[in-house]
């Protein structure tokens, strides 16, 4: 009889297990954005990340750190502010439902600034700020860093300028920081707000159309758009039981943002994926791995 040489049968037994590593490691999620980041709100842990370091523009993102300053400043909900020539969009010409001379409370303009991304409502609370537009931006950066946003600058409230740039890895810091106002949580996911702007009663919608499905258990929203920045999303959700932030920049195409949430989702809830594996796989002594649970 012909003895099987030790290293064959050690070939072998690495052979059949290679089946069981390939499950216990599923394959990454397809993100056709340019940077993405997933990570664990409470833990920190990075679940995914692609660039999560590149500097990037990020638009409309910008009215989280707009909203966490105007709520810092404790200043009067109710109090009424006029939309004005200073806030009518001169750099791109973007188009506003707020005509000049509308007037709203200072809730009402956050409200619409967070959910329906309305820059001339974010630009009417910078300029009702003490100290004007520019002690706003001040305010913004410096903010920015005593949350740890090394990567971050600001230079307008509203995220039209492509000199607002950030990166993913300091993002997910201004979602999670964010997400401690009550009303920014429930200011950015709203499906709709209706409201009397002069003898009219105006009806606007969310921007990020996943907050009108009752399947995501989204926390916390806000999407940006400028030709320099992509398409862009930032969100706190509850996946598989645990609170996630997902951060996506610079992606090409319309619905890019939101097919990338999407495959992240399912990524994370299959029964294969990185939430029931990724956890239970741990190498112990020697170099031997075990799966728990």
């Amino acid at each position: 009889m012909r003895l099987i040489p030790v290293a064959l049968l050690a070939l072998s037994a690495v052979t059949a297990a290679m089946p069981l590593c390939a499950a216990a490691a599923p394959h990454e999620p397809r993100v056709g954005s340019h940077s993405a980041l997933v990570i664990d709100q409470e833990s920190g842990e990075i679940l995914f990340g692609k660039n999560t370091q590149s500097t990037l523009p990020i638009a409309s993102l910008t009215k989280l750190m707009t909203a966490i300053v105007t709520l810092d400043a404790e200043l009067e909900a109710d109090e009424l502010l006029q939309v004005t020539q200073a806030d009518v969009d001169r750099l791109r010409r973007s188009h506003s439902r707020l005509q000049v001379g509308t007037v709203l409370t200072r809730d009402e303009l956050l409200h619409l600034a967070l959910m329906a991304s309305e820059n001339r409502a974010a630009s009417a609370l910078a300029n009702s700020y003490p100290g004007g537009r520019e002690a706003f931006v001040l305010a913004m950066n410096l903010k920015a860093q005593l949350l740890g946003m090394s990567g971050t600058r600001f230079a307008d409230p509203t995220g039209l300028s492509g000199r607002n740039v950030s990166t993913a890895h300091d993002l997910a810091k201004l979602v999670r920081a964010a997400h401690a106002y009550i009303k920014i949580r429930e200011y950015s996911t709203s499906p709709s707000y209706q409201l009397t702007v002069g003898r009219r009663t105006m009806r606007f919608g969310n921007t990020n159309r996943l907050t009108l499905n009752s399947r995501w258990d989204i926390g916390l929203s806000k999407t940006g758009y400028i030709a320099e920045a992509g398409r862009c999303l930032a969100m706190q959700m509850t996946l598989a039981g645990r609170s996630v932030i997902i951060v996506l920049l610079d992606s090409w195409g319309k619905y890019t943002r939101v097919s990338d949430a999407i495959r992240i989702r399912q990524w994370l809830e299959v029964p294969s994926g990185r939430f029931a594996v990724h956890r239970s796989v741990r190498s112990g002594p020697n170099g031997i791995v075990s799966i728990e649970g």
